[in-house]
């Protein structure tokens, strides 16, 4: 049996948009030797951000593979994956993606911006996805670069699992190296590409001494063995502290701190042989799956084993204007190779792996095969969805363990722009919503809804579909979903009578339309007797009632939690039938709904906002000019506090987005529809 690899890495990128993320992939990618030269952001031609939408935009705007091997300093050859992720808010599903199958993150901090909103959505997310944290400080050559500050920032809000473990050498566009906290060297560029290794500069010495020892200290709390040997004062080797230190890296108990610049190159060396030291590797992180029926069964640990049964996850798919749907894929156990036959356990679909390659941005790499723990990419797997495992079990059912739920929180209508775009708009919807699970398509009256993560999200669909599936669309206000319930009781008669030679039509109904309960829905019953409506007709009496409610009351909207009972009728033996019993009750019913009066009601969501104490006030006061009732506020830890309230949807069209305007996107929203209610001052047509 093939020994584990503990070599192989997938290393997800995570912080807020603009701290560097994929100007240090460049440079990771470049100091690798697996680019010639580095892209830039602002010209729109690194590896990352290739789509045109993210060129535009100067940032990411969905994940992107970029795989490289590292030899590390033992001379050990590390295969790594970076996936680089997005900070904008609104793309957040690429981030849970990504974290999915992700070994270690590196949260990315900006030396001048710091902790910011997205910082803090990119920790709780790897937190929650239990994937261990390295944090890199970028960006040091730049203007206003303060790394002790955005340290103890980052302690406030990670607590005192933060180790810094380099210093910078200068700041700002004197930084020049790092100083290494083990060993307490000085770690400098030495201008083609390597480093010099010396002494310290005098002036850092003592605070770099001083967090040698704390960090010592720290590590050897952990070893019972490293502990007795420090304490008769002989101090481990480095290679045993990193030993114990990625240990506790990979519980979440520490994480460190290292320095670099991805413009500039300096300390992203250091930077690959810290992640191939500390970073947990595929082989010491099993997976996680449900197995059972439906995929609802039991939780079961996956070990990272290259001779165990072949077991894929398929954690993301994009649309490629040339091949398709692309398919990123990670090997959770075995190994797969081209043309090999997996069985979804998810779907019950056999699948054809043809094509197997590694994705380098937008460059698909043939691969003679992928191990476990390693990531790569297959084309037309058009039975596997995101979110789907393949193995080569013949039956079972399982899936990976479901990413966290995410509300969407804005919404436009949508219509196509020709009847071309019409005849392939339904088949473009389902294949973004296949691409990007946080999309959301549904119908509001005769309405085509597109809902997201926040405008961005759904402009940059809209802007995909039209690119990449050739269907264009107009956008506007997604409609509210009012209602109508009538106030009273009403009976009502239709009647349908034509005849214009031969066979003619005749229908008479007598109903009796009456409310229900909140939410009760809708009621048919009938009361006729001695066959004044034959049964072979009450079928079609009901369903001519209930198209009568669903085409609207007096105000244009749907009738809701109404009762209908059929009284009476009269039929004829030649010229009634189904459509004339049809007719006559929509009739019978829109009449009754006049006499009876409707009130119009207003959907109403159930909103929670999560944001720092001290903007409570200013999230109360906006929530209660917006028709907001408060019921409950909460503490969630020491800096934040949740606020649960419900809000009619018609005054949450752009609170996503009016909210991080408030909180400068410290605020975390979610909108669940909850009920109905009678909208205020909604019109009667009569007392």
């Amino acid at each position: 049996m093939p020994a584990k690899d503990k070599t192989i890495r997938t290393i997800a990128l995570l912080g807020a948009a603009g701290s560097g993320k994929t100007t240090l992939v460049e440079a990771i990618l470049h100091r690798a030797g697996s680019i010639s030269r580095p892209g830039s952001v602002e010209q729109g031609s690194t590896v990352s951000d290739h789509e045109p939408e993210e060129v535009a935009r100067g940032h990411s705007l969905n994940l992107a593979l970029a795989p490289l091997d590292w030899t590390a300093e033992d001379g050990t050859t590390h295969a790594l994956t970076l996936v680089d992720t997005p900070g904008h808010p609104d793309f957040v599903g690429a981030v849970d993606a990504a974290l999915a199958v992700a070994d270690v993150g590196l949260l990315v901090l900006s030396s001048f911006d710091g902790v910011v909103a997205g910082t803090h959505a990119a920790a709780d997310a790897a937190r929650s996805a239990g994937v261990p944290l390295i944090a890199v400080v970028s960006q040091e050559d730049r203007a206003r670069a303060d790394f002790r500050k955005v340290v103890a920032d980052l302690r406030e809000l990670l607590g005192d699992v933060v180790w810094p473990i380099e210093f910078p050498l200068g700041e700002e566009h004197a930084f020049h190296g790092v100083a290494d906290v083990l060993t307490e060297q000085a770690l400098e560029d030495d201008g083609a590409g390597g480093r010099t290794v010396g002494a310290l500069p005098a002036d850092m010495q003592p605070e770099e001494h001083d967090a040698h020892v704390a960090v010592v200290e720290e590590i050897v709390s952990h070893d019972d063995a490293q502990l007795e040997e420090y304490l008769e004062g002989r101090e481990p080797s480095v290679g045993a502290l990193q030993r114990t230190f990625a240990d506790e890296i990979a519980a979440g108990d520490a994480v460190p701190v290292v320095v670099c610049s991805g413009t500039a190159g300096t300390g992203v060396d250091r930077l690959l042989d810290l992640v191939c030291a500390l970073a947990p590797s595929a082989a010491a992180r099993d997976a996680r799956i449900l197995v059972g029926a439906d995929g609802r069964g039991a939780e079961v640990d996956v070990a990272c084993d290259p001779g165990g049964d072949t077991l894929v996850q398929v954690f993301r798919t994009i649309a490629d204007p040339f091949v398709g749907q692309v398919s990123m894929l990670k090997v959770l156990s075995g190994v797969v190779r081209p043309n090999d036959r997996l069985r979804n356990a998810t779907t019950g679909v056999e699948e054809r792996l043809a094509g197997l390659f590694r994705l380098r941005g937008s460059e698909h790499v043939p691969a003679a095969s992928l191990r476990a723990g390693e990531v790569g990419a297959v084309a037309k797997l058009t039975g596997t969805p995101s979110g789907s495992l393949l193995w080569s079990r013949s039956t079972g059912a399982a899936r990976p363990l479901p990413p966290p739920e995410r509300q969407p929180l804005f919404a436009v209508s949508i219509e196509p722009e020709s009847q071309s775009d019409d005849a392939k708009l339904s088949t473009a919807l389902a294949r973004l919503v296949t691409e990007d699970p946080t999309l959301v398509v549904d119908r509001t009256g005769t309405a085509t809804v597109l809902r997201g993560m926040g405008e961005t999200h759904v402009e940059v669909a809209v802007e995909r579909m039209a690119r990449v599936l050739g269907v264009h669309v107009t956008t506007g206000p997604a409609p509210i979903a009012y209602r109508e319930r009538i106030t009273r009781a009403a009976t009502a008669e239709g009647k349908v009578k034509k005849q214009s030679g031969g066979h003619g039509q005749f229908a008479l109904v007598q109903l009796q339309v009456s409310p229900l309960p909140a939410n009760a829905g809708y009621e048919f019953a009938s009361s006729v007797v001695g066959g004044a409506v034959p049964k072979a007709y009450v079928s079609a009496v009901e369903k001519g009632a209930l198209e009568a409610l669903e085409a609207g009351g007096p105000h244009g909207h749907p009738v809701v939690d109404a009762r209908i009972e059929l009284l009476d009728g009269k039929a004829h033996s030649v010229d009634s039938s189904d459509m004339a019993f049809r007719i006559a009750a929509s009739l019978a019913v829109k009449s009754a709904v006049a006499d009876a009066g409707t009130v119009v009601l207003e959907p109403v969501s159930s909103v929670v906002v999560t944001v720092p104490t001290e903007l409570q006030g200013a999230v109360l006061t906006d929530l209660s000019g917006r028709r907001g009732r408060v019921s409950a506020t909460e503490t969630v830890d020491d800096r934040r506090v949740r606020v649960t309230a419900t809000v009619p949807e018609s005054e949450l069209a752009r609170y996503v987005l009016d909210l991080r305007s408030l909180t400068a996107g410290l605020g975390e929203v979610s909108i669940t529809p909850d009920r109905y209610e009678p909208m205020p001052h909604a019109g009667h047509d009569r007392d």
